[in-house]
């Protein structure tokens, strides 16, 4: 994703509006909201996605204990403006070592939090069961929100999906058994409401999994 926008679905290069289409084009995909270049994490990095975007932009917050920003990615235009948001975040696992969160808010088809997951998209689906009771509860913009277990996901991650403001939510979480950082019932804020609170972010290196998930 460094350096030029691309697919939200496969990572791969887009074209341009031109004269043959007046939307962003992937030869695979076809039209798409293409994922804006991934810069360093930093508090001015997020005011950028905050100030353009459509959809949420979902963080823990407060943080939990020793878990830095690490990250935000969007995709969309400036003529549309942000149709998904995706913020990354490591800290301590809950079982040891390094665990690593990406949150994923985005309007129906975009593809970009199924691109995370793993799975093909560009939508939860089927790869969710809403007929059985969510496995994990999240506190979203002040109102509980369920989530559930996505299946069909690659081994190294945990992947949980849900509906909040409207929009599609995920979380994906490395490795798999980090997963078990769903289960506290985090409270996830929307950045767009923040205010002055967004410039106390702890800033990390930027994760890789923003740009090769």
């Amino acid at each position: 994703m460094r350096g030029e926008p691309s697919c939200p679905k496969c990572g791969g290069r887009v074209r341009a509006p031109g004269l043959f289409a007046d939307t962003w084009q992937c030869d695979v995909h076809g039209t798409v909201h293409p994922v804006q270049p991934v810069i360093p994490p930093s508090v001015e990095a997020l005011g950028v996605v905050v100030h353009r975007t459509r959809v949420p932009v979902w963080m823990p917050w407060p943080l939990p204990i020793g878990w830095l920003f690490t990250g935000v990615a969007s995709a969309g235009d400036d003529r549309s403006g942000g149709r998904a948001s995706a913020v990354a975040c490591s800290g301590p696992g809950p079982l040891g070592g390094m665990g690593e969160l990406i949150l994923v808010a985005e309007e129906l088809g975009v593809g970009l939090g199924a691109r995370y997951a793993g799975i093909d998209g560009p939508d939860p689906g089927s790869y969710i069961d809403v007929e059985k009771p969510p496995q994990v509860k999240v506190l979203a913009a002040g109102r509980p929100t369920p989530l559930w277990h996505v299946s069909g996901t690659p081994d190294d991650r945990a992947v949980f999906a849900g509906e909040a403001l409207g929009m599609w939510v995920w979380a994906v979480v490395w490795p798999e058994q980090s997963g078990l950082l769903m289960y506290d019932e985090l409270v996830l804020t929307d950045l767009r409401d923040a205010g002055a609170e967004v410039e106390l972010v702890p800033c990390g290196a930027l994760s890789p999994r923003l740009l090769e998930p």
